[in-house]
């Protein structure tokens, strides 16, 4: 078992007094079997009332309203898990689906069919001819060993780069560029999942990764596929392996632009600026 204490701390600054809206914060930890929460904190300024709730993927989100004008918001939390995923790959997967292609039986595959979406016909042409770097039809091969070779294949022939622009760069984009940031490779990894049939979803959250905080940061993004058998397993791109003990995820989705880790507006002609700071620590 891993200890990790998290702290997420975001500052908006505005050049006036502004009327801020609800604001919807994705920064509590997802528990399982394999993530336990020690303790949480939130810290809000000026305050807000919270209200919490589990949205349709179980991800645990705070609405914060605020009663009075602001020039600055200043949101703090702090969480310390215990981490019980030591051993990512202490599964089993149902024989049908041991090895690729298979095929998700009815239940499952009724299920899954909103993380199995095709993307658009140009996006699949594209996608679907970089697929023959690692896999062509008629070939036979162990499931797992596949998605791995996806990982791999996006860590050792793509670059990565801190992009601080807002969203997720397309799967096109991303081939045409070569390189993206940590989302934009786990959108592609989705992408080429489901043009091969498999079912994905989106997972942000923090990385312990010291010794690559420079290169990363602690917040990351990843991809997971869902396994018969064995559930979702969650594949890093980034790094070219399946998610371990140092990944902690906040929050899924069946598509990247809808787990910010904050998200809202505000009224008013103000200018405003952003700071983040995030440390991931053992402890």
């Amino acid at each position: 078992m891993q200890r990790y204490k998290i702290i997420h701390r975001t500052y908006y600054n505005y050049s006036t007094d502004v009327t801020l809206s609800f604001h919807s914060l994705l920064l509590r930890p997802r528990e399982d079997y394999e993530l336990r929460i020690e303790s949480f904190s939130l810290k809000i300024t000026p305050e807000a009332s919270l209200l919490w709730h589990r949205d349709v993927e179980g991800n645990s989100v705070a609405i914060a309203t605020f009663s009075k004008p602001v020039s600055q918001l200043l949101i703090e939390s702090e969480v310390i898990i215990q981490q019980y995923n030591e051993f990512p790959l202490d599964f089993l997967v149902s024989d049908y689906a041991l090895l690729y292609p298979f095929t998700y039986q009815n239940e499952e595959a009724l299920l899954l069919s909103h993380y199995r979406a095709l993307p658009d016909n140009e996006t699949m042409r594209i996608v679907n001819k970089w697929i023959e770097n690692f896999w062509r039809t008629g070939e036979r091969i162990q499931t797992y060993m596949l998605l791995q070779k996806i990982a791999e294949h996006i860590n050792r022939t793509l670059t990565y780069r801190v992009r601080e622009e807002q969203g997720v760069q397309s799967a096109i984009l991303t081939l045409e560029c070569g390189t993206g940031s940590c989302r934009d490779f786990a959108f592609l990894f989705m992408q080429a999942v489901r043009c091969m049939g498999l079912a994905s979803r989106f997972v942000s959250g923090y990385l312990y990764a010291p010794l690559m905080a420079a290169e990363i940061g602690s917040t990351h993004a990843w991809a997971e596929v869902y396994l018969p058998g064995a559930g979702w397993k969650g594949f890093d791109p980034t790094l070219g392996k399946i998610v371990g003990s140092d990944h902690i995820a906040v929050a899924v989705a069946r598509l990247p632009e809808a787990v910010p880790p904050i998200s809202g507006s505000f009224i008013g002609k103000a200018d405003s600026t952003l700071d983040v700071g995030v440390w991931v620590s053992q402890c």
